[in-house]
């Protein structure tokens, strides 16, 4: 038994996205929203096996999210593994292989979206973080991998933070999923997923594009519909993601597809209140007969609110120093205001959560009555 067998279905989850789902917003989205899973921004593992302290950070999370997932990508079967026992240690729910990212930097060292053209090497990497995960539980630990001090350092820094003590808990097997894309340049998810099923893996999340594709055109639910039937000859879970910026979205791709579930990405920026509506999503894909009604937009107090808890969040735990790092969120939450593009213009230039708190008194003075 492991999370993913105990959650309702569809499964409704909050899709990994580098440079947006960084601790802060995990927060805001698992307060405000609830979805039922949390996936870490992609991680290295190369570089985290080299002593990448600061790579650290991407791991950094709070109880509220769970279950959480750590999402790690590389080349390297054997910096998978070491990586595989520094997630076990840092008390994550599960391990996520990232085998979709489209960027050139990525691909073209046969990482993410570059395993689709090497399944002999995707199927190694996967056996290695399960060898990972099972030494953990016999009682290998991080300080056994050959790392520098100040890495073991913070590592137990990181579990006292998070748990105010030194982590003593259970030594569990964790559930390895797979995140990928219908193909490289062409779509080819019919085999690419039976090389995956060969290893197991407890759920495999597609995105339906290919990599050429980038993130273009339209998601090709049609080409998730059939591995979903084939994943479904297993044990494996299959959610599907693309294209998902509503409940009406979420309903007829689940019904079509006939996915386990889906990842929201995109449709989910400036908007972690998508999550609330889980239920009536299940409900109305359990109704085949049901037609989905018209959401109510959240109205600008609630935005604005939402948007400086984030912000201080963010710098409470990422300091000032990096703020720049949370002005992207600004425009999505601001979304369809009068005069949005001013009012993002301001905060993308603001340096602290105090000037944003600034900018949105001088706003509503301006429009008292949104």
């Amino acid at each position: 038994m492991n999370f993913w067998s105990k959650l309702s279905k569809p499964i409704i989850a909050l899709s990994p996205m580098d440079g947006v789902t960084d601790a802060a917003y995990r927060y805001i989205t698992a307060k405000h929203g609830s979805p039922d899973i949390h996936f870490t921004e992609f991680t290295n593992v190369e570089g985290l096996a080299r002593n990448a302290i600061l790579m650290l950070d991407d791991f950094l999370y709070s109880e509220i999210e769970r279950p959480v997932v750590a999402q790690i990508y590389g080349s390297e079967p054997e910096s998978f593994y070491k990586i595989a026992i520094v997630v076990c240690e840092l008390g994550f729910d599960g391990i996520d292989l990232n085998m979709g990212c489209p960027a050139k930097k990525v691909a073209a060292r046969g990482c993410g979206a570059g395993l689709i053209q090497n399944p002999s090497l995707a199927k190694e990497i996967i056996r290695s973080v399960k060898r990972g995960i099972h030494d953990w539980v016999n009682g290998k630990g991080v300080e056994d991998l050959g790392f520098k001090q100040k890495m073991l350092r913070r590592v137990g820094e990181m579990n006292r933070e998070r748990m105010g003590k030194d982590r003593m808990g259970e030594r569990k097997m964790l559930p390895v999923s797979v995140k990928t894309r219908i193909g490289y340049d062409s779509v080819v998810i019919e085999d690419w997923v039976q090389h995956l099923l060969e290893e197991d893996p407890v759920a495999i999340s597609i995105h339906g594009r290919t990599l050429k594709q980038m993130y273009t055109g339209q998601a090709d639910w049609e080409a998730i519909r059939r591995a979903a039937a084939i994943i479904h000859q297993s044990k494996t879970l299959v959610l599907g993601n693309g294209d998902l910026n509503s409940v009406a979205d979420m309903v007829d791709k689940i019904r079509s597809s006939g996915v386990d579930g889906v990842l929201l990405g995109r449709g989910s920026l400036g908007n972690p209140w998508i999550f609330q509506q889980k239920e009536k999503v299940r409900a109305l894909v359990k109704d085949t007969q049901g037609s989905v009604e018209s959401e109510s937009p959240v109205d600008a107090q609630k935005r604005f609110e939402v948007l400086m808890e984030h912000a201080r969040y963010f710098e409470k735990i990422r300091g000032q120093r990096r703020f720049a790092g949370m002005r992207k969120h600004f425009g999505w939450y601001c979304k369809r205001m009068p005069q949005a593009a001013e009012l993002r213009n301001r905060m993308c230039r603001s340096s602290s959560s105090q000037e944003v708190a600034e900018i949105i008194k001088d706003y509503r003075e301006s429009y008292p009555n949104i």
